[in-house]
């Protein structure tokens, strides 16, 4: 946000002014008040005896006053004080009352908190060489610290909006593709492939997406049929409630009712409610296709309709659209687009969508509720250096993590990791928000709901990624890695490992459409033992062709092992993977 800028101060460049400075300079660097004492011999400590009962100190050759006050980091003049003493000398065998809550420890540590508050002339930062003139910044020391203030705090506001700006972008996507109403689904009826750039998308169940504009519609119902699994996130991928399975219909289907902030109309009877702080939301479905891929869609298009409650006597009928095979984009920037795209997304939701402090910072650099947003050449450049920033945050909050509950085994050197920090999907705990943890599970995949993070024995699904290799190395597309799974892997349901692209986080585009092998491949082969093997490479190891994952000379790669219908041995941790390990 460009501000009128200050009037800059010069130093003066009279003699007597430098004079002066460099006499105030040389006092600050000293005790305030300290005199010099006279010696003009090699520096010595005080070695004398110190009585803490007495606070007193008995002086021994050699000693001064600057000795004894460094020492015990009190002041020369303090120590005069203390001792009535008129001049500098002292005399061996004097005892001087050093104190410890009288007027020259007092003054020492005044001394010291005026030296703690104060800054000195010139300053080495990260942002720049700043300068002062007794505290008082001159030279260009304003705009490099305005620059630095401006810079981290879009920083933040990238990090901290990370969850609004993906899922704004995964709508977007969709509505260019025509799901651009409420009414219109985003359906992958042949399933998600590499085709498709969403982040983190699975290959092995039946997605459907839709947007809800409680502005224009007023309260929505949403009708599901059984069998689902889904949930509804609000613009800022904040969750609001479970659909399905893990919601109040307990998969039997139902009617949903999404209401608008702040509504205060009649609620009519027969409805789950759903109440988000937000207009613009996201109903995130998913399908089983257990029963064949034709019959997961036929439910889908059967059971599932999204229309405004104020038409549900003749609501307009709810259209599919078939997102499969098709090549576009969902992935959110890292460039100054990026704060435009937030900018939107603060004009079109209500003010206490977002709290005070967040709504501070928004307007620290330009994002305000009711007023364009307009960076000037300089802002706009720090806005995209702060992009970058925050890409790279995110990566490094990724493959580094530093805070807790991230590691699956951390009593190992296991390099599978969870996209849920203590499995909490609010990223909240004792009052106080996680901010690497937020960024960590927004940044690498969309749609919050506290189920895929709680594992029921034989029910649900549960995640493990793989970053890095057993030795804690980026994997290298050029060589070839293979992946151990020991025998019996519990599962209920079946298990799979997909494999990423770490630029997009989106499945890998190579020669295999859906990058995923597993209990469901056809070819995949056991073990004699029950284990199994799966291999990445450029090329298939031979004889390994159904158990081979495709890579791609010159580009990294990362994977999810996702387990449908964990069993205890998972869950318990008596059964783990094994680490990815470079073969050749």
């Amino acid at each position: 946000m460009q501000l009128k800028k200050s009037p800059t101060l010069k130093t003066p460049v009279n003699t007597g002014l430098k004079t002066a400075l460099s006499v105030l300079t040389l006092t600050g660097c000293l005790a305030i008040g300290s005199a010099q004492a006279a010696d003009a011999g090699p520096r010595h400590h005080a070695q004398g005896q110190y009585d803490s009962v007495t606070a007193t100190y008995v002086v021994v050759e050699g000693d001064d006053l600057i000795a004894i006050s460094e020492r015990f980091e009190i002041p020369v003049d303090a120590l005069k004080a203390q001792n009535t003493l008129s001049s500098d000398t002292i005399k061996v065998g004097d005892t001087l009352a050093i104190g410890g809550a009288d007027a020259g420890t007092e003054s020492a540590r005044e001394a010291m908190k005026t030296q703690a508050a104060s800054i000195p002339d010139t300053v080495q930062t990260a942002a720049g060489e700043l300068t002062f003139f007794d505290g008082v910044p001159i030279g260009n020391t304003n705009d490099l610290v305005y620059d630095y203030l401006d810079r981290s705090r879009a920083l933040g506001v990238y990090l901290d909006n990370v969850g609004a700006v993906s899922i704004y972008s995964v709508l977007l996507g969709m509505a260019q593709q025509g799901a651009d109403a409420p009414n219109k689904i985003a359906i992958w009826e042949q399933l998600m492939d590499s085709r498709t750039p969403v982040i983190t998308s699975n290959t092995s169940t039946m997605y459907a997406y839709a947007p809800t504009d409680l502005a224009k519609d007023g309260p929505t119902v949403i009708e599901i049929p059984p069998g689902m699994l889904g949930f509804l996130d609000d613009a800022w991928q904040r969750f609001v409630g479970n659909m399905g399975v893990t919601g109040p219909d307990k998969g039997k289907g139902g009617k949903y009712l999404v209401l608008p902030p702040g509504y205060e109309g009649e609620i009519p009877d027969g409805y789950f409610l759903l109440k988000p702080k937000t207009n613009k939301n996201f109903l995130f479905l998913r399908g089983s296709i257990k029963d064949g891929l034709e019959a997961a869609a036929d439910n889908f298009k059967s059971g599932l309709k999204v229309y405004p409650l104020k038409d549900k006597d003749n609501p307009a009928p709810t259209e599919f659209v078939n997102m499969s095979g098709r090549s576009f984009s969902t992935i959110f920037p890292s460039t100054l687009e990026y704060f435009d795209i937030l900018n939107t997304i603060v004009q079109e939701e209500p003010l206490d969508a977002i709290g005070p402090e967040v709504r501070g910072y928004l307007s620290a650099i330009g994002i305000v509720k009711g007023k364009p947003f307009n960076p000037d050449d300089r802002m706009k450049k720090l806005l995209a250096e702060a992009a970058t920033l925050g890409n790279a945050a995110g990566r490094s909050i990724t493959y580094d993590p530093r805070i807790s509950g991230v590691y699956i085994y951390p009593d190992t050197k296991s390099n599978w990791v969870t996209a849920y920090a203590d499995r909490n999907t609010s990223f909240e705990a004792d009052g106080a928000m996680n901010l690497d943890a937020r960024v960590l599970f927004y940044y690498n995949a969309g749609g919050v709901t506290p189920a895929m993070a709680t594992t029921h024995v034989g029910a649900g699904s549960d995640y493990a990624l793989a970053f890095l290799d057993n030795d804690e190395k980026p994997f290298d597309g050029a060589k070839t890695y293979k992946l151990h799974l020991p025998p019996n892997v519990p599962v209920n349901n079946f298990w799979a490992v997909t494999l990423y692209d770490t630029q997009t986080r989106t499945q890998l585009q190579t020669s295999q459409l859906f990058p995923t092998v597993g209990s469901q491949t056809n070819g995949f082969e056991k073990n004699a033992d029950g284990s199994f093997d799966v291999y990445f490479a450029p090329e298939a190891p031979k004889g390994k062709e159904g158990n081979w994952l495709q890579t791609v000379p010159g580009k990294s790669w990362f994977v999810i092992l996702r387990m449908y219908g964990p069993l205890a041995p998972w869950i318990d941790k008596t059964w783990r993977p094994g680490e990815i390990e470079l073969i050749d």
